[in-house]
Formats: C-alpha cells, structure tokens, sequence
C-alpha cells in the first residue's frame, strides 16, 4: 500500500527536479524540450507530480510506475505544442471530458454557478489549444443502464448461481483494484462488469465520435478532468482496446486541482465558452448529475429499475437510514412486512472491510452495494477537495456539496441521445456489439492467504489517532522473511506496540529491494479517512 513518502524509485510522485531514469521511451529529446520552452512548457513544469496516493491497495508496479510519468500536464502540453509547432502530420484533436464531480470545484474556485463554471473551464481550454470539451455524465448514462440490467439478471438467477449475489458497483477505480489485486476470487465475482463512466467516455470519444469525425482513434488525444488520482491508474488498466482499433480510451487524466492550478498560473485572458456535445448539432451541453449524493448515482438508479422491473413497484423519494456512520447507510423495499430488496452504499475503506468480512462470513443481508474509496463519495476525492497541507477541506467539501446538489438530476432512461446511440452506434440494447463495448471482465488475482485477515482495531485512549488503524498481519512478515533469506537482511521493520497502533522501528536505511514493496499497510491515513498518525513509510 503505498503512502505519502514512499521509498520506491519508480514512486508515481514526480517533480520537475526528478531525474530522467523513468522517462517514457516515445518522451520528447532534449532538443523537443528546449524547443518547447514557452508558455506551454511552463505551465506544464508547474505541475508535473502527484501529490497524494495513487489508490490503495500496493504500490504501483514499476511498469505503471513508468507510465504513469505520462499522466501529468507535462504530456498534455507536449501534444498542444506539436499542434502548434509541427507539421500537420503530427497533429492530434484534443478532446477533454470533465466529471460532473470536478464541476462543484470549478464553481467554489470561480465563486460562480455551477454552469457558469462550466463554460469557463470550458472557454479556458480551449485557449489553450482544445478542440472539443465534453461532459462524461452521458457516459455515466450507460453506465447505469447496464448496471440496471445486469442487477435485474443476476436477482433472477441467484438461487442458481451462488455468486450472482450481491453486487458489488465497479465505478470507483480505487474500489476496483483493491478487490482485484487484494481481495481477488472472493469478491471479484461480485462486481459489476458495467464499464465505469470513464472506461465507457473513452469508447464513445475514440470510436464513435472518431467516426463522426473521420479520424482514426490514434489521432485523438482524450484527457479526462477527474476529482480523484485513481482514474490515473483506471486509464492504464484500461490498456489498449480490440475495438478502438487497439488505442487507450484515455491518454491523460488531470484532477481538478491540478488543471485549477494550470488556470491560476497561465496568466491568459479566458472567454467564456459553451460545452460541446458529441452528436455536433451546435447546441450547447446542458449541465446534469444523476441521483447520488457527491456520486454517479449508480445506488438510486439500479433500485427504482429493479423495484420496478422485479417487483411492479414504483419509487419516487429514496429514504436511506445511517448506520454505523454517515458514509455506511442503507435502502430498503418494502411490501407487507416483508423486505424485497436490501441495498447499501459504503464509502470509504473502513465501511469497505466491515461489509468484506460480512461478505466473507456468508452473512451478508445486501442485494446491492454502491462502493466508494473515498468518504463521503466521489466529490471528496484527493484530486480536489484538499488543503494544502494535504488535509482534507471540510468547508470545501460543504460548499461543494451544497453545489452538487443543486444540480438538476436526470433519469438515464430519460435521455433520447442515449437511445439513438444504442441504436446507431451499437446495433440494439442488447446486441453483442453493446455487451462487447460496455462490458468489461475482472481480473481474479489469488491474494496471500492472509490477505484478508485485516482487523480495525479501536485506537488506545492515549492515541493521536482519530477511530481507527488498520493492521494486516501476515502477508508482510512472509515477504520480509523471504527477501531477508535472498539478501541477509534481518532487520525488523515493523512491530505492534499497544492495542491496535503500529508504530516503525528505527532502521538507518532501505535495502535496493525495499523498491518492490511498501509496507506501509494502512496508508496514509488521511486516504482511509483519518487523521495523520504514525503509520507511514518514511
């Protein structure tokens, strides 16, 4: 799990005074970097590093350590200058898709509404050198869509399949790859293959607007504007896909904060600018969210549809009950006393474990549980809604959600573009061609056998520690026994001193192997929702 001062090399937190040695191959020569000394070369040395975790289940492998060197402003601005300075043969349309959850930001930061926002951000990007900027809520449309559908599929063939039930929401990329390469068979099974909205935004920018447009997928250069730093990673683990002609969905994704920081520092006059749409019939992006608070909205969607489809009941108002804290609440449907559907939404990794060990238990009462990294949802992801000193803004958060919220809401099934793009772009609702597009599958890494025995252990009355540590026992001192066998070191990393609080013993330094692993196993703990505490990597 890496935190905050990881020691590995390939560390994905790079400076402009970081040396070369993870410098991608197709990277621009000296001399294409002294050429682009300028104004986009500056604005791109401004912010060319991660300032926080990159999700939380390990370290970044040293091949994603390396491409994630390509996920800053640095190659972002490295395509806007061979658009302005090559010839026409090197040239790429650059497109950028914005989260309905980066929005409230841009509106805090502009003190403006939320539209308003909206066509600033817009108008600023294209000063830059951007073509199109789009909106990534209709992606989010297919996205629930076909979660509603796969939901209703798998209710009605649970008493056949044993792990049809529950299901588990794969739009959180954070969420994803801790259950891929943490949790493994247990869980995976349960997510849901419904492509995330970002996974389904690179499909409709790469293959059906490049079609609209006559252009090759390579051709297009599409940054997403996200509000946290895993959808860095959900753009690389996306890799290259068969129907995109084996080109990435996303080239680039930017959090908010870091484009906010492009804006403060360019120094360029910005006019207003509406949003585009992919279907280029000149009228202007209409601003929307779907029903979720600070989310996609994929909990209140799937449980109208399913209450209607399965039980002939209509819901209007979705009334959830807090229960073990604000970010652990539930919805239920009932009908003469008897419970018909039971969903959940858990947000934020402490939430996470308690329905796991449930998960594992077999006593786990849930249909449908929404599962978010980050508390209090999406619009509280580490891209956007921080100090500067790293800790979460509260009142940030608060103004934001109180943005968010006047958000008109539309239903998926509302949207005629959705239904036309079903029919034009993928041959039916249900074709081959749809489940090919909007479908993906999870990997199932078998995790260490002790993997999952983690415990949240009540912090000592003396501790500095907000609720909670988190400690993982085994899987660590297998991996120090065996590397301390390869390379004869034998010092002692960590030890548990007093009830729940893991605290580092000194050591002077890493050996060069120590880059593979971090054994940091709760984090920095602001990203599991706590306060700073002694558990970090030094």
């Amino acid at each position: 799990m890496k935190c905050e001062r990881c020691t590995r090399k390939e560390c994905s937190k790079k400076t402009k005074t970081d040396d070369q040695e993870n410098v991608p191959i197709d990277a621009p020569s000296p001399v294409e970097e002294n050429e682009e000394k300028g104004e986009f070369r500056k604005l791109a040395d401004a912010k060319v590093y991660l300032s926080d975790c990159l999700a939380r289940d390990s370290c970044v492998t040293p091949e994603e350590g390396v491409q994630l060197s390509q996920q800053n402003a640095q190659d972002f601005f490295h395509v806007l200058h061979l658009n302005k300075k090559c010839d026409a043969s090197k040239h790429r349309v650059l497109v950028v898709s914005v989260c309905p959850q980066s929005l409230p930001y841009f509106a805090a930061k502009f003190n403006l509404c939320v539209t308003d926002a909206s066509r600033r951000l817009c108008g600023f990007l294209k000063s830059l050198g951007v073509h199109y900027v789009f909106d990534t809520a209709i992606a989010a449309d297919f996205s629930i869509l076909e979660s509603q559908k796969e939901f209703v599929r798998r209710y009605r063939q649970h008493s056949k399949e044993r792990r049809a039930l529950p299901m588990l929401t794969s739009a959180c990329p954070g969420w994803v790859r801790y259950a891929e390469r943490v949790l493994g068979h247990p869980v995976t099974p349960h997510l849901c293959t419904a492509k995330s909205p970002q996974q389904v935004m690179g499909s409709l920018v790469k293959d059906y607007f490049a079609r609209q447009k006559n252009l090759p997928p390579e051709k297009i250069f599409h940054v997403v504007v996200a509000p946290c730093y895993d959808k860095k990673l959900e753009a690389l683990g996306d890799g290259f896909s068969a129907d995109l002609h084996d080109a990435r969905g996303t080239d680039c994704v930017l959090t908010s904060g870091e484009v906010a920081q492009i804006m403060e520092q360019s120094g360029l006059p910005v006019r207003d600018a509406a949003v585009d749409t992919l279907f280029g019939d000149g009228k202007e992006a209409v601003v929307r969210r779907h029903d979720g608070a600070g989310s996609d909205g994929h909990l209140a969607h799937v449980f109208r549809h399913a209450a209607k489809e399965l039980f002939g009941e209509h819901v209007e108002e979705i009334a959830y009950r807090a229960l073990r804290n604000k970010d652990f609440r539930e919805v239920t449907l009932e009908k003469s006393g008897e419970v018909l559907l039971r969903f959940a939404a858990a947000y934020g990794f402490r939430n996470i474990q308690n329905i796991i060990l449930k998960l594992k238990k077999d006593k786990f009462p849930y249909h449908f549980v929404e599962v978010l990294a980050c508390p209090r949802g999406c619009l509280n992801g580490r891209g956007q809604a921080q100090t500067e000193d790293g800790h979460a803004d509260k009142a940030l958060l608060r103004q934001m959600e109180g943005i968010y919220s006047d958000i008109p809401v539309w239903a998926p099934e509302s949207s005629a573009h959705v239904q036309e793009l079903y029919q034009e772009w993928l041959e039916g609702t249900d074709s081959p061609r749809a489940q090919q597009v909007l479908h993906t599958t999870h990997q199932s890494l078998e995790p260490c056998a002790d993997t999952l025995d983690m415990k949240w252990c009540k912090k000592a009355q003396k501790s500095s520690w907000k609720s909670y540590a988190l400690v993982e026992t085994q899987c660590l001192r297998q991996l120090l026994e065996q590397r301390k066998a390869r390379q004869g070191w034998a010092a002692a990393l960590w030890t548990p001193a007093g009830p729940g609080i893991a605290e580092r013993v000194h050591r002077p330094s890493f050996p060069a192997w120590f880059g593979s692993y971090c054994p940091c196993t709760f984090s920095s703990p602001q990203s599991w929702g706590l306060n700073s505490g002694p558990g970090r990597c030094p």
